[in-house]
């Protein structure tokens, strides 16, 4: 029975970390898209003539800070990925992740 919570411990982490990376990033790339669009469209005035709006300044700010997020994310997965097969690991003690030797 121990051996089964074990698995199921290191189970649950998977698919947290799966869930996060796998459907969370694109997620966040959407909700920047959306954001980018914020304030977009086309207002008809009664006579007829038709004015485009301007895309929101708050929105273009949120869209490229989840685009940075995103890009960031992917970046420091590469790097794990290369690094580690070079010997080398990241170890996240604090908010900066730091390069060690194995």
């Amino acid at each position: 029975m121990e051996q089964f919570l074990a698995a199921l411990d290191g189970s649950w982490r998977v698919l947290a970390i799966g869930m996060l990376l796998g459907a969370g990033l694109p997620a966040v790339f959407a909700l920047g898209l959306r954001a980018l669009s914020w304030g977009t469209g086309h207002d008809v005035a009664p006579d007829g003539t038709v004015a485009v709006v301007r895309p929101h300044p708050l929105g273009r700010v949120v869209a490229y800070l989840m685009f940075t997020f995103v890009v960031l994310a992917v970046l420091v997965g590469i790097t794990y990925i290369a690094l580690h097969g070079l010997g080398w690991t990241i170890t996240f003690n604090g908010a900066v992740p730091v390069l060690t030797h194995k």
